[in-house]
């Protein structure tokens, strides 16, 4: 899956992922709506979605391949990757020495790391 959009693709994932399944003509009618888009624009961005395995148009319905959420941890996890060599503390080392956590964000983040404990030790 690639996981590189740019803005405008990001936008109609959005569309796609907020209003789904979704007919493809009242996709085609929310993108002119939403975009000022034409019927050919809308179905040459999707047939560039369906190439990166984001969604799929069986029988006239458009439907996500993969989940918003699920979307968005690969695009995380390739940034990390790419950016801090996989190093989530270095990247979180990096995110942490321009913006101070608040005591909620830090509370967060360490349930989240020990419900990774506690699942890895089962």
């Amino acid at each position: 899956m690639d996981v590189e959009l740019g803005e405008i693709q990001t936008q109609f994932a959005e569309l796609i992922w907020k209003n789904e399944p979704i007919g493809s003509g009242k996709l085609v009618k929310l993108c002119e709506k939403e975009f000022s888009w034409k019927k050919p624009t809308t179905y040459t961005v999707l047939r560039k979605l369906y190439e990166k395995g984001l969604f799929q148009n069986e029988g006239g319905v458009v439907t996500s391949r993969i989940s918003r959420e699920a979307f968005y941890a690969a695009k995380s996890e390739k940034f990390v990757e790419e950016s801090f060599s996989g190093s989530l503390p270095a990247f979180i080392a990096a995110f942490t020495s321009q913006k101070r956590l608040s005591e909620a964000e830090a509370e967060e983040i360490r349930r989240m790391i020990d419900a990774y404990r506690r699942g890895s030790e089962e």
